[in-house]
């Protein structure tokens, strides 16, 4: 991890009196596995377009690798290799021979690319359906080849959007490994869009929560939790022996603690930061036996869903 690849500044995409993006500002590092996550028509492929500088936005700026997508959009292409949710080939072309044509359109000699198209298909465990029409090709496999097919010139920053969509969930687990092997071995920075929150959690090293054109929150799983759920980021649960009311009212009282549920075999401390040691000791100062005590953090589906459902109610009342 290093310095900023991907910078966003302000941008706002504006149709009319509707805004698709809305001041997003947006730092992205090298080397990094970045997840834009949101739901469909959050705007997600608009601020990708603008990154690639094939969207102009109506205000603010966006540089890639400390170019311009605007003015240079040509060298902004040549940083970055980009891998759409609605993917397509040549089907009356093979996979190598796709490969090959996409060489060409970026200048790579013969010889190079096609030493570059049997390595990468190899990669993405393709090479044996490599003289194969794409046109018989599944879904899954062509998000592979897709995946081949952005890295033939070598960038520095690969997007993908929605890259795992329609495929099943042995296809997802495959193509999201290459994504982290890729992200590993050569220090790719990757910029991943999806509304599938678990998949995002699986291989992101950063995630922004990107809704009706805003970017709501973002960081790492326990960073957005503190910033989207304020009360309750912790849940503890306790095993002890006896629980009283007593026990029960100075768990209560510890500060951070917002709800504590008597559930008959256990407690749920519902919390706004860490307090297990603070919980242990009060057990066993209280006299009782700690059975069993967890920490459990929310997971980006929870964090999501927890949100917006605590949103909705706030707005209804």
């Amino acid at each position: 991890m290093g310095q900023p690849i991907i910078e966003l500044n302000e941008i706002t995409k504006q149709y009319d009196d509707q805004f698709a993006i809305d001041h997003l500002s947006l730092s992205i590092l090298k080397g990094e596995i970045y997840g834009l996550l949101g739901p469909n028509g959050a705007g997600k492929t608009t601020a990708i377009l603008t990154i690639l500088g094939l969207s102009e936005p109506t205000s603010g700026q966006v540089h890639v690798a400390g170019i311009n997508s605007t003015r240079q959009p040509i060298e902004v292409k040549r940083k970055v290799g980009y891998l759409p949710d609605d993917l397509g080939f040549y089907q009356h072309m093979t996979g190598f021979e796709n490969l090959l044509f996409t060489a060409e359109l970026n200048n790579i000699p013969r010889n190079m690319a096609r030493e570059r198209a049997h390595d990468l298909l190899e990669r993405v465990n393709l090479i044996e359906s490599a003289s194969k029409k794409t046109g018989k090709y599944s879904r899954g496999m062509k998000q592979r080849l897709g995946l081949a097919d952005v890295l033939m010139k070598n960038p520095e920053v690969i997007i993908l959007d929605e890259p795992t969509l329609g495929i099943d969930p042995e296809g997802v687990r495959e193509l999201l490994k290459m994504i982290r092997d890729l992200n590993e071995q050569e220090n790719i920075t990757v910029l991943l869009s999806s509304h599938h929150l678990h998949q995002v959690q699986q291989i992101c090293d950063r995630a922004g929560i990107f809704v009706n054109g805003k970017l709501l929150a973002e960081g790492d799983i326990e960073s957005l939790a503190k910033q989207l759920l304020v009360e309750d980021s912790f849940v503890i649960t306790v095993s002890a022996n006896p629980v009283n009311e007593e026990l029960i009212q100075k768990i209560s009282s510890i500060d951070g603690v917002n709800k504590v549920d008597n559930e008959k075999s256990y407690l749920e401390v519902y919390c706004s930061r860490d307090v297990t040691p603070q919980i242990s000791k009060m057990v066993v100062e209280s006299g009782s036996a700690l059975l069993h005590i967890t920490n459990k953090n929310f997971g980006l589906d929870e964090i999501y869903h927890r949100y917006f459902e605590g949103r909705e109610q706030h707005e209804s009342v």
